[in-house]
Parts: C-alpha cells; structure tokens; sequence
C-alpha cells in the first residue's frame, strides 16, 4: 500500500475517534459516536490493509444517504449564534457525514485500485 494512504487512514482513523469523543455534549451523543467509531474502525483496517471495498463502499452510501437525511431545511451555516442552533446543528452533522462519504469513498476506490494492479 502507497505511504501517502496509510497515512491517510490512520489519520482519518484518529481524527475519527476525536470526534467520537468531542460528541459528549451532543443532543444525540449515542448516534454519532457510533458513527465516528465505526469510521475510525473502518479507517484503521484501511491504514493496515485489511480491508475489502465493499465495506468503505458501503460505509460511503450509508454516509451520503444520511447526509441528505440531515441536511437542514434552510442551510445557515456553521457557527453558533449566527441562526437556529437546530439548522446549524444538521448542517454540521450532513457536511460531516458529507466528508466520510469522500473519505470511504476514496478508501474504496484505493482498495479496488491497489488490489487489481496488484494482480498483474
């Protein structure tokens, strides 16, 4: 596996579990640190290359399935206090799941990428 990537695993895969554990003082903690456990887990078996690309493909899917889901009525940004704390609330969990669908995204198009050329 390319440096560059397993890097990028172990990163995604830590900043992961950082959000895992800033979601403590969440309206729904339980959902989303879930969610950020699992991506940290999916990320790390990346990093070690122990991963098949159905399970980032399918992580991504579930990831911009949801990330519609929660996309907020009316869009007002990200910061508190510039709009209803409930639009930005559902903004920043959509882009946040927004950004997991890429990752897995990526992760599954590396894993399809380096085991076909692997073969030849």
């Amino acid at each position: 596996m390319n440096s560059f990537f397993k890097i990028f695993g172990w990163l995604f895969g830590i900043l992961s579990l950082v959000s895992a554990v800033l979601q403590y003082n969440d309206p729904d903690p339980l959902i989303w640190v879930s969610i950020y456990v699992i991506i940290a887990a999916i990320s790390f078996a990346f990093a070690l290359g122990r991963i098949n690309t159905i399970v980032p493909l399918l992580a991504g899917v579930i990831a911009v399935v949801g990330c519609w889901y929660t996309f907020p009525e009316q869009f007002e940004g990200f910061t508190i206090g510039e709009g209803d704390i409930k639009n930005i609330e559902e903004g920043r969990e959509s882009i946040g799941l927004l950004i997991v669908a890429v990752v897995m995204f990526i992760f599954a198009f590396w894993t399809r990428f380096s085991k076909s050329t692997s073969k030849v």
